[in-house]
């Protein structure tokens, strides 16, 4: 049986190109409830540390469509974003969230 860092893993990974999902929506695929979603980043680069590579980090947003982007990642992230279609306002918030917020079955 997997653990829920391996499924919290397995579940970022599987976010398509051209879609988003929050830390919500993966700790719930992952088994477990709305407070495990503080986990995640902490899960995901341990992960990426360990030497697991691909995980879509900017493909991971809040619940209300903001992403995270500090001055170091700013430029990087941009340009993944732009690259896959997803479009960031000004004020840091994915413009057709709803439209492209990717579900777990």
């Amino acid at each position: 049986m997997k653990t829920f860092s391996e499924r919290v893993i397995e579940a970022a990974l599987s976010i398509p190109k051209g879609w988003v999902t929050t830390y919500g929506r993966i700790a719930r695929a992952a088994g477990a409830g709305a407070m495990a979603s503080q986990s995640i980043t902490g899960i995901l680069s341990k992960a990426y540390d360990e030497g697991i590579r691909g995980i879509p980090f900017h493909r991971i947003v809040y619940a209300n469509g903001t992403v995270w982007i500090n001055s170091r990642l700013r430029a990087e992230r941009m340009k993944l974003y732009k690259k896959e279609g997803i479009k960031v306002d000004v004020k840091g918030r994915i413009d057709n969230f709803r439209d492209i917020l990717s579900e777990f079955k």
